[in-house]
């Protein structure tokens, strides 16, 4: 670098900020984002990460990269002031972006979420990701169709992943002439590779030797990527406006027990900012390992991830599926999400095909299916009453699942973004969400209310019980 770390951050006060776009899925991408960010930390800055669209994935590789948490940005579920405000409003010395899918693929065949559409909302300057395995020439082709799509010009850089070192010359006098600024290369490198499943690629925790791989990307990529270059592209980026003001109301004093372990991985950090803004104290809890809910719990999230892969683990923590099960029916607030909906039920079959028990809150089984039952961003229409919202108001939602339920719940209409399909989803009361649906606090702000006020009654009626019982000298933990 021609420049120390602190010499860049003294030259431009706030944060510089660029997007890794790519042609499509499996092009590269993370692998890109997360070797940038490793390099970054590497040379001294404080970098933040961001991941487009809906993924949980993604996220959790950048945040062990960093060593922190990160977010994501979503023009689906927020508004525009709300996308660009949870880019300003977290402290960095730059802002890293990734992608989603192909650069221009966003809600049904629309540019509408799209990695496209969020690059123009922020006014962030592009780099794209080309995979050049198996071709040579025939990458310009692929560039330059990209560059020539574009409704407005946004890609301002590229960079060539698996491309030999040999056409790398070539390629690179050839792309200028494109007018792109050419960022350098990412050899191929089998022993840097991140693994998939099927809903995208492997937790960074299953991945074995996870650190060795990302110094091995970044021992290739500090010399054929262009540092130099891809800070000034940064640095073009325009400022954006300060973080709104703080939401309308402060709870305080309320808890809200949020599953995270290896079985309960898919959680929006975003949501966990968002309670954080509202005055919620967020106490994190393994259903694998704990043998309870954290004391003094006001309110319960179970987030979505791999209980399937854990089935016999989770069934043999008796103690704590029975604490779930009667905190939920003794009404305290639940918001349950995709895996966290399949802990609720009877009995969860696993990947061989065996059935085990689960919490027992819900009358039903959930079974894996051979393709994705549900999959992209839909509107939820209530049809009564319950915990987020009225009969008649709708919640934006994201599903992605290939396990469904015998007791996949009624409460709401849901509709597949673009009107193309529409099903029953969810189960929902006064007290509880659980569904295979997916919600984004930032883009269901009035459900979020909803489930703290809940949650605030809920902790006072418990205090009473609590106070009540002292009163008449009865131990409360009886």
């Amino acid at each position: 670098m021609s420049e120390t770390a602190e010499e860049k951050k003294k030259r431009r006060p706030g944060a510089p900020r660029i997007l890794i776009a790519g042609t499509g899925s499996g092009c590269g991408k993370t692998t890109l984002t997360c070797g940038i960010l490793y390099g970054f930390v590497g040379q001294g800055y404080s970098p933040a990460a961001y991941k487009c669209g809906p993924d949980y994935i993604d996220s959790m590789f950048h945040s062990r990269v960093l060593g922190i948490e990160t977010g994501n940005l979503d023009s689906f579920f927020t508004d525009d002031q709300t996308l660009r405000d949870l880019l300003a409003g977290r402290q960095a010395d730059i802002h890293v972006i990734e992608g989603v899918m192909g650069y221009y693929d966003g809600m049904g065949f629309t540019d509408n979420g799209s990695a496209s559409e969020i690059a123009a909302l922020t006014k962030t300057p592009v780099i794209l990701t080309v995979n050049a395995r198996g071709m040579s020439r025939s990458v310009l082709a692929v560039l330059r169709g990209f560059l020539e799509s574009q409704s407005r010009p946004g890609i301002k850089g590229v960079i060539f992943n698996q491309l030999s070192p040999v056409l790398y010359p070539d390629i690179r006098r050839e792309a200028q002439k494109l007018g792109v600024r050419v960022l350098g290369y990412v050899p191929r490198l089998p022993g840097a590779a991140f693994e998939s499943r099927k809903l995208g690629l492997v937790t960074p925790g299953e991945i074995e030797g996870f650190r060795d791989k990302l110094a091995l990307l970044y021992d290739s990529l500090k010399d054929s990527l262009d540092w130099d270059g891809i800070w000034e592209l940064a640095e073009s980026a325009p400022d954006l406006t300060g973080f709104a003001a703080g939401e309308e109301k402060v709870f305080n004093g309320i808890k809200i027990a949020v599953a995270k372990d290896e079985a309960f991985c898919f959680l929006y950090q975003d949501n966990m900012e968002f309670l954080r803004r509202l005055g919620c104290d967020i106490a994190c809890f393994s259903p694998l390992h704990d043998s309870g809910l954290p004391e003094g719990a006001d309110a319960l999230i179970l987030n979505g991830g791999y209980p399937e892969l854990y089935a016999d683990r989770l069934e043999k923590n008796g103690p704590m599926r029975r604490a779930v099960k009667k905190a939920v029916e003794n009404g305290m607030p639940v918001i349950a999400e995709c895996g966290g909906f399949m802990y609720l039920h009877r009995r969860l079959q696993d990947e061989k095909g065996e059935y085990h028990e689960m919490a027992g809150v819900l009358p039903g089984d959930c079974y894996r299916t051979p393709k994705l039952s549900r999959f992209g961003y839909i509107t939820m229409k209530a049809e009564k009453d319950n915990l987020l919202c009225r009969a008649g108001e709708t919640l934006k939602a994201h599903e992605f699942h290939y396990y469904d339920s015998t007791y996949p719940g009624d409460a709401f209409a849901a509709q597949k973004g673009g009107g193309r399909a529409g099903w029953m989803a969810g189960v929902a009361d006064k007290t509880m969400y659980a569904g295979f649906p997916h919600l984004y606090f930032y883009g269901n702000k009035k459900a979020a209310y909803a489930f703290v006020e809940a949650a605030e009654k809920y902790g006072k009626r418990r205090k009473n019980i609590t106070i009540s019982e002292t009163v008449r000298g009865k131990d409360p933990g009886a």
